[in-house]
C-alpha cells in the first residue's frame, strides 16, 4: 500500500472520529479503562518493588535471622506455637561460630497483628500513643549498622546493670520533644522514667504514605526491657556473618548448632527457621504476582470490551459508507487497499484510546504517589500502547474484510 493511501486512511479515520465524537468516545472507553488500569497498577507495583528492594538492602545482605516460627504472612501452626523459645544463651553460642562477626538477641512488645505499638510515652504535655518497645543487646548496632541522629547507643555496662536509659526512634522523639533537645531528658514510658541517650535516624520504609511504624520505637538494653515486660521471653536472634560467599556454610553451622542445642533428632525436621533478606523479597514477589494477575484480569476485560465496541462501530461505519466503498472500487481501489484502509482506521481508533488511557493512568499514578510509592515504567507504557493497537488490529480485521469484499455494483446501488 502506498504511503499516500496510508495517510489517506489515517485522515479518514480521524474524520470518522470527529464526525461521531460521542459514539467514538463510548467505543474507546473500554480501551481507555484497560490501558489506564495497566499504567496505574504497574506504576504502583514498580514503585513498591523499588521501595522493598531499598528496604531489604538497608537490612544488609550479610544478616540472617533465627526464630521459632517460619517467615511468612500466615498464622503460626499449632506445632510452631508449641516449639521451644530461643534463649539469650542461644545467641551467645551463635556469636562464637567461625564466620559470625556479630549476633544480637531481641525482644519486642507491640501489637503484631497490626504491626503497631500499643504503649504510651509522655514528656511534659506531649505524648505518643503508638510506641513499640524493643529490648536489644549492645551488639545490635554492630549487626544493623544503625545511624544515630543524636546521642549514642547504650553500653555493655548499662546493659549489665539494667540502666534506665532509652534510645528513641525518629518519629517518637519528634512527637515527644517537638524541636526541643531530647538527649538527657527523662520520658515516661509505661509508667516508668527513662533517660534519653540517643535518637535513631529515620528508617527506610517499604510502603510510602503516612508515618513509618519503625520510627515509633523505644529501644532499651535487654535487661532493662525485662523490668518492663518480664513476661515477654520470645527471643529472635540476628546474626551477621563476614562474607556473602560463606552464607551456605554459616547456615549449615547455625542449623547444626541449634539442632544440637534444641535436641532435635536426626529424623526430625527443624523446630526453628533461619531466613535472610531474600526471604522478604521472595514473599513480596508472591504478593506482586497476585497483583499482576489482578491487573491482567482487569485490563484484559476492559480491552476486550473496548475491542468489541471497536468492531461494532467499524461494522456500522462499513454500512454507512457502503456507497463510498463502491465509488472507490469503481475508480480502481483494490480489495487490499480497502482492507488496509479500514484496518488502519480501527488501529488508529484504538491507538487514540491507548494514548488517552496512558495519560489518565499516569495522572492516577502521580496522585497515588502521595500515598504509595509509584514509578511509571516506560516498559509498561510501551506495552499498553502496543496492546491497544493490537486490539484494533484483531477486532478491526473482520469489518475491514467485510468492506473489502463488498460487490462494487451492489455498493453503488446502496441507498
Amino acid at each position: 500500500m502506498k504511503a499516500t493511501d496510508q495517510r489517506e486512511s489515517v485522515r479518514m479515520a480521524l474524520d470518522t472520529l470527529r464526525a461521531n465524537k460521542l459514539r467514538s468516545s463510548l467505543t474507546i472507553l473500554g480501551i481507555v479503562i484497560g490501558v489506564m488500569t495497566v499504567i496505574a497498577i504497574s506504576s504502583v507495583i514498580n514503585g513498591l518493588n523499588s521501595s522493598v528492594s531499598s528496604m531489604v538492602e538497608s537490612l544488609g545482605s550479610n544478616v540472617l535471622w533465627v526464630f521459632r516460627f517460619q517467615f511468612g504472612m500466615g498464622r503460626p501452626t499449632a506445632e510452631e506455637l508449641a516449639r521451644k523459645q530461643f534463649t539469650y544463651d542461644d545467641m551467645t553460642a551463635l556469636s562464637e561460630l567461625p564466620h559470625v562477626t556479630a549476633a544480637s538477641a531481641s525482644l519486642r512488645y507491640q501489637n503484631f497483628q497490626f504491626n503497631a505499638g500499643s504503649t504510651i510515652g509522655k514528656y511534659k504535655g506531649h505524648k505518643v500513643e503508638n510506641l513499640s518497645l524493643e529490648g536489644d543487646t549492645v551488639s545490635v548496632q554492630q549487626v544493623y549498622d544503625w545511624n544515630l541522629k543524636d546521642g549514642r547507643y547504650f553500653t555493655q555496662n548499662e546493659q549489665e546493670r539494667a540502666a534506665d536509659v532509652v534510645v528513641l526512634g525518629h518519629d517518637a522523639a519528634e512527637d515527644l520533644f517537638q524541636g526541643e533537645e531530647p538527649i538527657g531528658k527523662e520520658v515516661d514510658i509505661a509508667g516508668r522514667y527513662f533517660t534519653v541517650i540517643g535518637v535513631v535516624d529515620k528508617q527506610k520504609q517499604a510502603f510510602g504514605g503516612g508515618k513509618n511504624p519503625d520510627d515509633s520505637f523505644a529501644y532499651f538494653p535487654i535487661t532493662t526491657f525485662h523490668k518492663l515486660h518480664p513476661e515477654v521471653l520470645d527471643y529472635w536472634i540476628s546474626v551477621k556473618f563476614d562474607d556473602q560467599k560463606n552464607r551456605p556454610l554459616v547456615e549449615d553451622e547455625m542449623r547444626e548448632l541449634l539442632r544440637r542445642r534444641r535436641k532435635v533428632r536426626n529424623e526430625q525436621n527443624d523446630n526453628f527457621a533461619i531466613f535472610g533478606a531474600d526471604s522478604i523479597t521472595r514473599l513480596w514477589n508472591q504478593v506482586t504476582a497476585s497483583l499482576f494477575l489482578l491487573m491482567f484480569g482487569l485490563s484484559s476485560m476492559g480491552l476486550m470490551v473496548g475491542g468489541v465496541g471497536v468492531m461494532n462501530i467499524m461494522l456500522v461505519s462499513v454500512t454507512e459508507r457502503t456507497r463510498e466503498i463502491g465509488v472507490r472500487k469503481a475508480i480502481g481501489a483494490t480489495k487490499k487497499i480497502i482492507l488496509l484502509q479500514f484496518t488502519l482506521e480501527a488501529i488508529v481508533l484504538c491507538a487514540i484510546g491507548g494514548v488517552i488511557g496512558i495519560t489518565m493512568g499516569a495522572l492516577i499514578a502521580l496522585v497515588l504517589k502521595i500515598f504509595l510509592p509509584s514509578e511509571i515504567s516506560l516498559l509498561w507504557v510501551t506495552f499498553a500502547f502496543f496492546a491497544s493497537c493490537l486490539i484494533g488490529l484483531v477486532f478491526g480485521v473482520y469489518p475491514a474484510w467485510k468492506a473489502a469484499n463488498l460487490d462494487p455494483i451492489e455498493a453503488l446501488r446502496y441507498e
